[in-house]
């Protein structure tokens, strides 16, 4: 640690290890809530006015040398200086900043000192230091006695966490009878944000705002109104604008199921707020199991009868657009169906159980970010997760732009990436209605599901693609026999068809050269190639497959066997 004074005197024979006392979450007071009380309001503060937002829980006395094995995180320290005065000579000076910086180091809240006894003053570079490093101190007046600060100090601590423990049990009770009754998220974050006098937020795991009001803060949101969860951490974060958030996890049978986020005003915050979030969070965790468990069934049953009007089991007549209104759809107006895919990542594809748990977790994050923002904006839009995708059938009024509802929606749900949201493909059918009404909506998912296979392949991950914008991916995706497709390519471009790596780097400048419509100059630009280098190669390329550059019917062969071969997996 650096800091040792010549021992003096031994008080006890071992020094109480601090893994042995577990430390309390968010209980105690500030530094500067303890200078107000009846002993410490004589104390002067000497250095370190920025720390006096410290938390105290508890104090401790410092009469031996070797203090730093005794002292614990969030202490309150008391000397009389006299193991200080025992550093004599040139190296006093040294001493006292290596015993401030091991203090600080060790989270001490504040160094409370008697001085004119044992220590007429500290020089003035620890202060400085303390300044620098915001630790607080304290010059206590010198006729005090430590008994007197003690159970000052206890009893105010003590007062704080038995009304910390009256609010938290007075909280957990209001909500539970909430819960009993029947009510949901909205109204326990209502109870909490009237009994904190405060904003709460109830959220899922990557910021998704659960509750109808308040909504996410501008300084802590994205443009999709998401909360960033990420730019808090467990505890208190302070807020530059708004004050602090107090934010703790609701967690349940090993699941992530949320934040409760408080907003708190700018001033000091009371630590006996975690706790009391801490309760809430627990109840919380049960009202979402239950309404995870109610959803479950609900959604299985929805998703099922969905299930059968998109591919076609159901045919679609007055009677199905009766029941759809029942469950609280309508699918008697314009729209589009839009399927979207979580991007593959790497531990998505091993067949090991952790991995699988995880994607089943993420997949079913990403079908509630699509519920909620389809909810947010027109509540009888049916949206259906199944095993790999989520499907919504999106609403287009008159007179608007599919593509561009379709773009704020994706917007909505990506958001900025954060809160540790995956990567995901879309693809849009086209626009269901008049004149082909609502029976045309398995064909439209038809359509939206091969275009977001086609869209990954061609357009890579993250992707947004309309099956009217595929061009001629969309005619060879509509090819039912897909071997079809690849006897075609194979025929047409011989080894080039192959995975390669010299078949892909032919296969680029072959493409590059029908881009440029033959320009030979123009393609050796565009691929940094010497002039002479692309005439060789173009030399081979016509060894393989013909002579493209002389035959029109070879280059459109060509061009659509290239197509195919981009669309490989489909």
């Amino acid at each position: 640690m650096g800091y040792r004074l010549p021992m003096v005197t031994v008080a006890n024979d071992r020094p109480q290890l601090q893994a042995d006392v577990s430390e309390p979450v968010g209980a105690g007071l500030t530094v500067a809530a303890l200078l107000g009380t009846a002993s410490l309001a004589g104390a002067v503060v000497l250095a370190g006015h920025r720390g006096l937002d410290r938390v105290v829980r508890g104090v401790n006395v410092m009469e031996v040398p070797d203090i730093l094995s005794w002292t614990k995180p969030h202490e309150l320290l008391l000397t009389t200086a006299f193991p200080l005065s025992q550093a004599t000579g040139g190296r006093a000076e040294e001493v006292l900043l290596e015993l401030v910086n091991a203090l600080d180091s060790q989270r001490l809240a504040a160094l409370a000192i008697k001085l004119g006894r044992y220590l007429d003053a500290l020089p003035q570079p620890v202060l400085d230091r303390a300044d620098e490093l915001g630790f607080p101190i304290l010059q206590l007046p010198e006729r005090l006695a430590f008994d007197e600060v003690l159970p000052d100090v206890y009893g105010r601590l003590l007062d704080q966490q038995n009304q910390a423990l009256a609010r938290a049990d007075a909280l957990h009770r209001a909500i539970s009878t909430i819960v009993l009754g029947g009510g949901g998220l909205t109204e326990i974050a209502a109870e909490v944000s009237r009994v904190l006098a405060c904003p709460v937020l109830i959220t899922t795991p990557d910021g998704r705002v659960l509750t109808d009001e308040p909504g996410a803060p501008e300084q802590l949101s994205d443009p999709s109104g998401r909360l960033l969860v990420e730019r808090l951490r467990p505890g208190i974060t302070p807020v530059p604008g708004l004050g602090s958030a107090v934010m703790t996890s609701i967690v349940a049978g090993g699941l992530d199921h949320g934040r409760i986020v408080a907003l708190i005003r700018p001033g000091p915050v009371d630590p006996g707020l975690i706790p009391a979030l801490e309760r809430v969070a627990i109840v919380a965790a049960l009202s979402i199991t239950k309404e995870l468990a109610v959803a479950a069934v609900e959604g299985k049953f929805r998703g099922d009868y969905l299930r059968d009007v998109l591919t076609g089991v159901v045919t679609v007549d007055r009677q199905v657009v009766a029941h759809c209104q029942s469950l609280g759809w309508r699918i008697d107006q314009p729209l589009v169906v839009l399927v979207a895919e979580l991007d593959p990542e790497p531990d998505d594809r091993s067949s090991a159980p952790g991995p699988a748990l995880g994607l089943r977790s993420a997949h079913e994050r990403f079908a509630s970010a699509w519920q909620q923002v389809l909810r947010n904006r027109e509540r009888t839009a049916p949206v259906v997760s199944f095993s790999q995708e989520v499907v919504a059938l999106v609403p287009v009024r008159a007179g608007a732009d599919a593509v561009a509802v379709v773009a704020e929606l994706v917007a909505a749900v990506a958001g900025d990436r954060g809160g540790g949201r995956r990567s995901f493909c879309a693809g849009v059918s086209r626009l269901v209605g008049e004149p082909t009404g609502p029976d045309a909506i398995a064909q439209a998912y038809a359509q939206a599901r091969k275009t977001v296979r086609v869209g990954r392949r061609v357009h890579g991950p993250g992707s947004v693609s309309h099956f009217d914008s595929l061009g001629v991916h969309r005619l060879l995706s509509l090819v039912p026999d897909p071997a079809e497709l690849t006897a075609f390519a194979a025929e047409v471009l011989g080894e080039l068809a192959g995975e390669s790596a010299e078949a892909a780097d032919l296969r680029t400048t072959l493409q590059t050269l029908l881009d440029t419509n033959l320009n030979v100059a123009e393609t050796a630009r565009l691929l940094h190639f010497h002039y002479n280098t692309l005439r060789y190669r173009i030399g081979k390329l016509e060894r393989i497959i013909g002579p493209f550059t002389a035959d029109p019917h070879l280059r459109l062969d060509v061009a659509l066997a290239l197509q195919v071969v981009q669309m490989r997996g489909i």
